[in-house]
């Protein structure tokens, strides 16, 4: 058998067939191939039309696909093959081939190899579905064998620097694909028939904005200057609002130059939403109908089953509460929000809380003191985070954690900004965006840290003293909502090519 011989040789003996089909003229590689039906079409148009023994020669069928499965009984070959769609059983027999063109099927093709076939279907004794096939063409030559067929790809090193692999012999991955694609459309869809315009802003940029985050450096030759990858879009989409563009989105790409983990690639994809004349509030509710359609589209009814690590969750998606910060500290933590913000909060205490007041850098030796932004959002996560299953609006943050939203009117230690919370997993942020350009421009002095830069823009400043109209402002990763829709834990069973460390 095949598996068992060494890789190398299986490569060799698939080079000396493809050079036997060039002998015979055969094009190993052709240009095109029209086909009539792909395969799940055959399935649901045919299945229930034909009974048990029937043959339906009323129609010929074209298909195409791979070969995932082979089996040789004498005179007749039984195949399944695989398109995007779905799989199907082929049967190529002798008798109606005749011997050369079955005998080259018998030498010549192997389980891997992409082919068009034409035939009518049948069904089985047993049920299954089939194509007796008259004819064949290959269309693609496979030098590489495919995963052992019984056990799948189940490496997770392999599976993600070659998604490729992981995409033919895995079909939950290609659902959970499909799925993401049916998640970003609807989004889409929705934004667009509320009136709001998919506009693109810059991804290479001179300054530093819209997050507090560490960027990707870069360098461009001709002008003789560093840039950025962006960290967020956020900055030049109020720029557009101050415009005249009310009502706008971007949904692309944004980059991180930080960790790598379960739920964190340096390189991903988001949503923001900007609309001018409105609040957190209008966000707020924005982002209800985009979670509740996201579902709608997977077709759940009413709950979602979520599976992380050793828990399980049942999320009912219509069931959004809404807790401001404070209270879910007082709550969760016993220790007032305020003392946190106003770095009341003693060494020991943090000690009695189990977070560690110090990180080690990249270099794995420098040792420095953690921002009060970083202890707070780490007391955040351990102590209040796995309490948020349900949907959970989050609400009203200190300006301290806020640089970029509005303080409310009557209480200007609180931002107007929540978080959306499910599963323990933060999926959205939102802000009453600040547009006292005044005030801006004092915030932005404060965050500049040496850890974390949130630059002085002077540019977005002076976008702002030519007045932007009160504006709401909502972010959603795309990629955690589509690890919860889909029901996985890692953010790279989400993305195609995740970040992976080079291979020596």
């Amino acid at each position: 058998m095949e598996e068992k011989q060494p890789l190398q040789q299986i490569i060799d003996i698939r080079k000396e067939k493809l050079r036997m089909l060039l002998q015979k003229a055969i094009n190993p590689y052709p240009n095109k191939f029209e086909y009539n039906y792909d395969i799940n079409n055959v399935i649901e148009k045919f299945y229930n039309l034909i009974s048990h023994g029937e043959v339906y020669d009323k129609e010929k069928i074209l298909v195409k696909g791979r070969i995932i499965l082979r089996r040789e009984m004498g005179k007749s070959i039984f195949c399944h093959i695989q398109d995007f769609t779905g799989k199907i059983q082929i049967y190529l027999k002798k008798d109606i081939l005749g011997e050369e063109k079955f005998g080259l099927f018998l030498d010549l093709i192997d389980i891997g190899d992409i082919i068009g076939v034409e035939g009518e279907v049948f069904k089985t004794k047993t049920g299954e579905l089939t194509i007796n096939v008259r004819n064949y063409i290959l269309l693609c030559k496979s030098l590489r064998p495919l995963p052992e067929k019984w056990h799948g790809l189940k490496d997770v090193e392999t599976r993600y620097r070659q998604r490729y692999l992981d995409l033919i012999v895995n079909p939950e991955v290609k659902n959970t694909f499909i799925a993401r694609s049916k998640i970003i459309s609807s989004i889409r869809e929705l934004l667009n028939s509320k009136g709001f315009l998919e506009v693109e802003t810059p991804i290479i940029q001179s300054l530093v904005g819209g997050a507090l985050a560490r960027p990707f450096k870069t360098y461009h030759n001709a002008l003789g200057i560093d840039f950025y990858l962006r960290i967020a879009p956020e900055l030049y989409l109020k720029m557009l609002i101050v415009g005249g563009m009310e009502k706008i989105y971007e949904l692309g790409k944004s980059f991180r130059n930080e960790g790598i983990d379960r739920y964190h690639n340096p390189e991903f994809t988001m949503v923001e939403i900007y609309q001018a004349y409105a609040d957190y509030n209008t966000m707020m509710e924005l982002t209800k109908e985009i979670f509740i359609e996201c579902c709608n589209v997977l077709g759940y009814k009413d709950k979602i089953l979520y599976n992380d690590d050793a828990k399980s969750y049942e999320i009912d998606k219509n069931n959004f509460q809404k807790f401001t910060m404070s209270e879910l500290f007082d709550k969760y933590v016993k220790i007032p929000l305020e003392d946190f913000v106003e770095e009341k909060i003693s060494e020991e205490t943090y000690q009695k809380l189990g977070i560690e007041t110090y990180e080690i850098l990249d270099d794995e030796k420098t040792k420095i003191k953690k921002t009060n932004k970083k202890l707070i959002d780490d007391v955040f996560e351990k102590f209040i985070q796995p309490h948020l299953i349900q949907p959970t609006f989050v609400i009203d943050y200190p300006k301290e954690l806020s640089p970029l939203a509005k303080y409310n009117f009557y209480n200007k230690k609180i931002t107007e900004r929540f978080e959306l919370y499910v599963a323990c997993k933060e999926i959205a942020n939102a802000y009453s965006e600040l547009n006292d350009p005044l005030e801006q421009y004092e915030r932005f002095l404060q965050q500049t840290t040496d850890e974390e830069k949130m630059v002085l823009n002077l540019e977005f400043v002076t976008a702002l003293e030519y007045g932007m109209p009160p504006t709401g402002g909502l972010g959603i990763g795309i990629d955690r909502l589509c690890m919860l829709l889909t029901n996985n834990n890692s953010i790279r069973d989400v993305i195609l090519f995740p970040l992976m460390k080079l291979q020596k």
